[in-house]
């Protein structure tokens, strides 16, 4: 359909809903489903089960495997990116194709996030069930299966599709993060984690932005969609060179997988003394939320609600606030876009912190600045520059979400992982889906106000991630996981 339309610039409104889109939707859904059934894991019963100690060297080098797999995980989380970051390369285009406006497509970007939130909830879950590399591949299938958006005639079944490609793309940036966690070694692990986010980051970005120039004026806004397809399968195509977590496959009975996959990645297991049996049994029966872990959750939910609260509402805010004032658009856009240049180097200074300062001091500080931007702009009067303000909370929201989720997979305990890694992820989506609510229903509050608003949060995350939060620098995941249980 979409094909058939190239003689019209691809204009398929007011085309008919036929029977074959129906029937071609629901096939997609029961082949998702099936898809899930048939990546279950095999789990041997309890009692067949040798249990091992996985013992990777801490000070171990990073081999060719390592760099192959931080590669791949870095292309995913470029292509996950990119699915969230294409909204506001297609919604011009849907505007004058749906004849819709401004605040009516703003339900587009509302039903991404709604997506991106419960995908994080539910991968999160899923990857600690299924596996790490399950989980992803999973993700990916849902990707091409919501590639179809590109061909809706119409605006609210468009808004549906969007909102299931939102689940496939939030739920696959917790479970890579999960996965680097688990099989980096210990020296390593920190600078990777940060580094391989923010590459995600600048690189998806970078990537929709690219292909919306070189494609768009050729094939219309619905090719943004129909790279689902192409980037989803590519994703399926590589993914024999996508390891699982021996961690994972130690915890599902299947020792000799997990030998093998450590050998990979040089590092050994051996049997477990009858301490370290005990240890691990009575371990795996303790409830995750219990003391530490409350409060470390309550301050990386506040720290991930704050930042998507600035990232997704303040910032997008901030435009039409000093147009207001009086400076026209395209000084504003100037002045936003000089101060984001500074996020770049904003990733590598974080990394450098996070692996050889601190990664708890590294986070406090992230979000100590982005507090005090808030502060700057509550203070600020109206007229005034935005400079100094706007630049310290870019730099803060930058380095908060390079270093949190990174963070988070380090802190908890490998049965509970990645849906912990998740939830921070989705709580920082929360926060955006709340701001974005908030225009959808024409409530956004004066800016001051706003800022002293988020304000509350951060600071709030601010104090309990400088009482609560753990040093997990050069510190082996079984140690932290033996600190908690205490």
């Amino acid at each position: 359909m979409y094909l058939m339309g190239a003689d019209m610039g691809y204009v398929l409104v007011g085309m008919p809903m036929d029977a074959e889109m129906y029937w071609g939707m629901a096939l997609i859904v029961v082949g998702i489903g099936l898809a899930a059934f048939g990546l279950l894991p095999k789990q041997l019963p309890r009692h067949q089960r040798i249990i091992e100690t996985i013992a990777p060297p801490e000070d171990a080098p990073l081999t060719r495997a390592h760099w192959g797999m931080a590669g791949l995980l870095a292309l995913a989380l470029i292509i996950d990116i990119m699915k969230p970051a294409s909204l506001g390369f297609v919604t011009p285009g849907m505007r004058a194709e749906y004849q819709v406006d401004r605040a009516m497509v703003a339900w587009l970007p509302l039903a991404a996030l709604t997506g991106t939130v419960i995908g994080s909830f539910i991968w999160g879950a899923l990857a600690d069930i299924y596996g790490r590399r399950a989980a992803i591949l999973l993700s990916s299938i849902v990707f091409i299966g919501t590639s179809i958006c590109g061909a809706m005639p119409d605006f609210w079944w468009n808004v549906f599709m969007c909102l299931l490609m939102g689940a496939g793309a939030g739920g696959m940036l917790p479970v890579a993060y999960a996965l680097l966690a688990e099989i980096m070694p210990t020296r390593h692990r920190g600078w990777m984690l940060v580094l391989i986010g923010g590459i995600g980051a600048v690189g998806g970005y970078f990537a929709a932005s690219f292909l919306s120039e070189l494609l768009q004026p050729v094939y219309s806004w619905r090719i943004m969609w129909f790279l689902n397809l192409p980037t989803g399968l590519l994703l399926v195509a590589m993914s024999p060179l996508l390891p699982e977590s021996a961690r994972f496959l130690q915890q599902m009975g299947r020792g000799a997988e997990a030998r093998a996959m450590l050998a990979r990645f040089g590092a050994v297991a051996h049997k477990a003394t009858e301490e370290e049996v005990a240890a691990a049994e009575d371990h795996t029966h303790t409830p995750p939320a219990q003391g530490r872990y409350l409060g470390l959750t309550a301050a990386l939910t506040l720290g991930a609600l704050a930042w998507g609260l600035v990232n997704f509402g303040l910032l997008l805010w901030l435009p039409g606030t000093l147009v207001e004032e009086g400076l026209s658009v395209a000084a504003a856009s100037g002045l936003i876009a000089k101060s984001t240049l500074i996020s770049i180097p904003v990733v590598a200074v974080a990394t450098f912190l996070y692996a050889r300062w601190s990664s708890k001091w590294s986070l406090v500080l992230m979000v100590a600045m982005m507090a005090g931007g808030l502060l700057l702009f509550l203070l600020r009067t109206p007229g005034e520059s935005p400079l100094l303000a706007l630049t310290f909370v870019i730099v803060g929201s930058s380095g908060v979400i390079s270093i949190l989720l990174p963070y988070t997979a380090e802190n908890y305990p490998l049965r509970v992982r990645a849906r912990a890694t998740g939830w921070v992820a989705g709580c920082s989506k929360l926060g955006g889906l709340m701001a974005q609510g908030l225009s959808v229903a024409a409530a956004v509050p004066a800016f001051g106000i706003a800022a002293a608003l988020i304000a509350v949060p951060t600071l709030g995350a601010l104090a309990l991630i400088a009482v609560l939060g753990r040093e997990t620098r050069g510190r082996d995941l079984r140690e932290l996981e033996q600190v908690s249980h205490k």
